[in-house]
C-alpha cells in the first residue's frame, strides 16, 4: 500500500485512493498495530476525540477479520485501515513532530475516511447492539 507518497495532497480524492489501494495483510498490520495507534491518538492531544472512534473502527476490523461481520463493504474496511495506518505513521505528508502543523493531514484523513464510513459505522453499531440483546 504506497499511502505515504509525499507528492500528494491530503483530500477526498488522495484518501479515496489510497483506501482502495489497500490488501489483506493491511489488515492483518493494522490489528496487530491496536495498542501503536491507540497510544498515538490519546497521546497526541490533537487527535484524543477520535479515540473512541478509532477503538470502534478497530472492533470492526476485527469482526471483520474475525468472520463475525460481513455485512461491509470492502472500501469501507480499506478506508479503515488506511486512516489507522496513515494516523500511525509519524512522517506522513505532514510530520507528527512538526508543533502545531503535524496532525492537521492525520486529521484530515480521519475525517474523509469518517465520512466515508459514517453509514457502515452505524450499521456495524445496531449489529453490535442486536447481539448483545441476543440470548446465549
Amino acid at each position: 500500500m504506497g499511502i505515504f507518497n509525499r507528492n500528494k495532497e491530503v483530500d477526498e480524492a488522495f484518501v479515496r485512493k489510497q483506501a482502495s489501494e489497500v490488501s489483506p495483510q493491511d489488515l492483518d498490520t493494522t490489528i496487530s498495530k491496536e495498542k501503536q495507534i491507540d497510544q498515538k491518538i490519546a497521546n497526541s492531544g490533537v487527535l484524543e476525540k477520535y479515540a473512541s472512534l478509532a477503538k470502534l473502527m478497530l472492533k470492526m476490523l476485527k469482526d471483520y477479520k474475525n468472520g463475525l461481520y460481513r455485512e461491509v463493504p470492502w472500501f469501507t474496511i480499506g478506508s479503515i485501515i488506511f486512516s489507522l495506518l496513515y494516523v500511525l505513521n509519524p512522517f506522513d505528508l505532514v510530520p507528527d513532530f512538526i508543533p502545531g502543523l503535524g496532525y492537521i493531514d492525520d486529521l484530515s484523513v480521519l475525517t474523509f475516511a469518517l465520512r466515508f464510513i459514517e453509514t457502515d459505522l452505524h450499521s456495524y453499531l445496531d449489529w453490535k447492539i442486536e447481539e448483545a440483546e441476543q440470548p446465549v
